[in-house]
């Protein structure tokens, strides 16, 4: 069946329809109450079509559609389909995947953490954040206020109460110490005070305190008293935007060339607790009705929390079918609304004011960026007479502790910003004792013997295959030398190789017997330095990684009872040192050989062994 057969073949029903092109991937998705009736229109020339419309059925190969009992339902499904397919011709809320929430887990002593990962999972989300910042100071923040747990504990019996629950950070539910039920009653103030609702929190707290006192128990009554005192500061330093004490998202955009930055208020009780930008692409031609209504709906689909009272700087289409499921959302009635005066269309064209000054902040970011990255690419190439623009650079650099563990990193920039997939580091397997140079052209001959590899083999497509504009090896005319030599032993000497000499930031040239000095303030050095100082820290944290590993095989060994197959079962059973520490005595007893008695001492000793633990996390080790 034809494309134009299956369009005219449409149901005249509500349902999604989803636009592919001839490769088969999905590139546009919309919804309508009639399908034939919205499908059949993009199909009818129309003088007024906008370029993006006319490219979109320009590249329609086929197209498949759903059908549902309403408009509602429609909605749903369209919303769920854009965030899966991220289709090319919908607007698009840029990278809103990368956005970090908080989570509050749903376990019988709920955790708040921060993640980048929205699941079905019974958890609370709130967000997303587009400031990774603000998001750690509200963590920090509920910290202070709320003695919610912070470990990774999955038992709740015999655990001995770690450090927060000495400065009053934790209540020790790892020891008992606090019930299911009063753990619960923490969380939920938590989620108050998220949904902005710290009043609410204080008339609790103020109850508890006065009954805690009653009863004598001054220490808690002190406790929420402070808590109270915290939480009421907080509430001091919210501005009052409004008299009108209703929840209030309040939404408005600035437009850029191609893109739109939407910015939300988030108004509780009257007060501002917060706001968030967010960036839409490709908004070029579509009206300001249509980006707003894409937004709310990709917007929203994210949010567990939903205001009574939206309000938004301009009428969008679908208002009464979004309020619809926004009040199915939420559980009680919902309200878009567009003020034309009063109150309200004050708070509205702030809203506007502020979208606007975080869209020239975000272009005039672009454009140092810019400079600091395409801009240095050029003037990188003419300061050292390149034949070509260095589009690809890349860099190596050699760790090693007096010669022990010696690793090497390669990094990968493209277009002056690091291509982090395609970093690669290397163990160096020739060299014996701390000898850089030859550790250098051990590494080099690798690399780019592999590139010849690959490049015999017809067709193949590696991890070598892709050849630089440009070599930097970190140090001075020794790192160079063996460098150079491993090149044209490769076959690969045509490619211009530079040593980069830390101290006094010196660029090193073969056949060149002076040093070349790049202007200290130029965007040039400034980019070989960022390239440079990337490959030295992705050496050492491959470096350290493995040094931590061997050092930590090496405390196994030291634990009594546990010889050389029982450390072998240990780590093929949990698979990475970290989960050893992490189990409990009854996890450990599991493993094949391991006994009760021996479970209780490598537990015992690693227990006491609390800055092992410290040294995994600050090395990453897995």
């Amino acid at each position: 069946m034809t494309l134009l057969e299956k369009v005219q073949a449409l149901p005249n029903s509500p349902g999604v329809y989803i636009m592919k092109n001839s490769q088969g991937k999905v590139i546009y998705v919309g919804k309508a109450v009639s399908l034939k009736n919205r499908v059949k229109s993009y199909f009818q020339t129309k003088r007024f079509d906008s370029a993006k419309t006319r490219a979109l059925v320009k590249n329609i190969a086929d197209l498949e559609y759903i059908l549902t009992d309403n408009e509602l339902e429609a909605l749903i499904l369209e919303c769920n389909l854009i965030k899966k397919h991220r289709p090319k011709y919908n607007i698009s809320l840029k990278d809103d995947k990368t956005y970090p929430y908080l989570k509050i887990t749903a376990e019988d002593y709920p955790r708040v953490l921060v993640t980048r990962k929205v699941y079905k999972d019974g958890a609370r989300y709130f967000g997303p954040y587009t400031s990774a910042t603000t998001l750690r100071e509200t963590l920090e923040l509920l910290k202070k206020l709320f003695p919610f747990r912070s470990c990774n504990q999955k038992s709740f019996t015999n655990e001995r109460p770690c450090l927060n629950f000495h400065i009053n950070r934790c209540l020790a539910p790892c020891k008992g110490k606090i019930s299911k039920e009063e753990y619960q009653e923490i969380i939920r103030q938590v989620i108050l005070f998220l949904e902005g609702k710290q009043e609410d929190i204080i008339i609790k707290l103020e109850k508890d305190m006065e009954k805690s006192a009653a009863n004598l128990e001054f220490e808690r009554a002190a406790q929420l008293r402070d808590q109270i005192n915290g939480i009421k500061q907080i509430i001091e330093k919210q501005k009052i935007v409004s008299d009108i004490h209703v929840e209030q998202d309040v939404i408005a955009m600035a437009r850029g060339f191609n893109e739109v930055c939407v910015q939300v208020f988030f108004i509780r009780g009257g007060k501002l607790i917060g706001r968030e930008n967010y960036f839409l692409s490709g908004t070029d031609e579509s009206e300001r009705g249509e980006i707003l209504n894409s937004f709310l709906k990709q917007y929203y689909m994210e949010q567990d929390f939903v205001p009574k009272e939206i309000l938004v700087e301009t009428e969008i289409s679908e208002a009464k079918v979004l309020e619809k499921w926004l009040s199915q959302k939420k559980g009680s009635r919902v309200y878009i609304k567009v003020p034309k005066r009063g109150e309200r269309k004050e708070l509205v064209d702030l809203v506007g004011k502020n979208a606007l000054e975080a869209l020239q902040k975000a272009e005039l970011e672009k454009q140092q960026k810019k400079a600091m990255t395409e801009d240095a690419v050029m003037e990188l190439q003419k300061e050292l007479g390149l034949p070509k623009p260095p589009l690809r650079i890349e860099c190596f650099d050699i760790s090693n502790t007096q010669g022990k563990e010696s690793v090497a990193s390669m990094v990968v920039f493209e277009g002056g910003k690091p291509k982090k997939d395609q970093y690669r580091r290397f163990k160096i397997k020739t060299v014996e004792g701390p000898n850089d140079f030859s550790s250098m052209y051990e590494v080099i001959s690798r690399r780019f013997r592999n590139a010849r590899e690959e490049k015999q083999e017809a067709g193949k497509e590696g991890k070598f295959s892709k050849l630089p504009d440009l070599v930097i090896v970190d140090g001075g005319k020794g790192q160079l030398s063996a460098a150079r030599k491993a090149m044209t032993e490769q076959g690969y000497a045509y490619i211009p190789t530079y040593g980069l000499a830390e101290k006094e930031e010196l660029l090193f040239a073969e056949g060149i017997e002076d040093p070349i000095i790049l202007p200290r303030d130029s965007k040039s050095l400034y980019l070989l330095m960022r390239v440079r100082d990337e490959a030295h820290r992705f050496a050492i944290t491959y470096h350290r990684s493995l040094r931590g590993k061997r050092n930590l095989a090496s405390i196994l060994d030291d634990i009594p009872g546990v010889g050389e197959k029982r450390r072998q079962n240990l780590l093929k059973h949990f698979g990475s040192f970290k989960k050893i520490f992490e189990a409990s005595i009854e996890e450990l007893a599991q493993v094949k050989g391991v006994n009760q008695k021996v479970a209780e001492t490598i537990y015992e000793y690693l227990h006491t062994h609390q800055d092992l633990l410290a040294r995994m996390k600050s090395e990453k080790v897995q």
